[in-house]
């Protein structure tokens, strides 16, 4: 398996054999990283083979898709009639094509191992946990903290559990007012 770029330096490498180039301007006598790229994307070439960490892994296959491509393309041929003609392309329909020494073909390095998810789509599901039952429905009663604030208890406090609050909530107003929080300044 090769990175990108070691993949193009053996498409540069094949190419240096029987290639004469593009026949106008306009297309790269060898493909950079962005063509190679673009052709995944377009499905004229694989997409990688495998992934190591954010490095695009490739095989035998891209180089020959790659080199199989830029012959057709310096005989003239558009890339839409080349994807035509090498889609579904066998390895040995590609190796004619390409035409690239045995050398630049073998890999030393073996795939890497794929990590194994685990299917949970094939599991069978398990039983749903017992619902907790309904909420019940509680009334809530404000009680005005000053500055806008406003205190959600359950229950119905008297006027002395107010005026309990309020004097606990001292703290906490002061620095939603040094914060800019409350509507107003808070009643002493």
């Amino acid at each position: 398996m090769w990175t990108l770029d070691e993949l193009l330096e053996r498409v540069s490498a094949a190419l240096t054999a029987e290639y004469s180039g593009a026949p106008n301007g306009r297309v790269r006598d060898v493909p950079d990283r962005r063509a190679v790229r673009w052709y995944a994307t377009t499905g004229l070439v694989d997409r990688p083979s495998a992934m190591r960490g954010r490095t695009a892994l490739y095989e035998k296959r891209h180089l020959l898709q790659l080199v199989a491509v830029k012959r057709l393309q310096s005989e003239g041929r558009a890339l839409a009639e080349i994807q035509t003609e090498l889609a579904g392309a066998t390895d040995q329909t590609l190796a004619a094509i390409a035409r690239v020494p045995e050398e630049l073909l073998e890999s030393g390095d073996p795939a890497p191992p794929e990590a194994v998810r685990p299917r949970f789509w094939a599991e069978p599901a398990a039983a749903p946990a017992a619902a907790p039952p309904p909420a019940q429905a509680v009334a809530l009663n404000g009680v005005a903290l000053g500055g806008g604030a406003v205190l959600l208890v359950p229950g119905t406090p008297t006027a002395a559990d107010c005026a309990d609050l309020a004097a606990a909530a001292r703290p906490l107003l002061d620095l939603l007012a040094a914060r800019g929080l409350l509507t107003n300044e808070r009643e002493s």
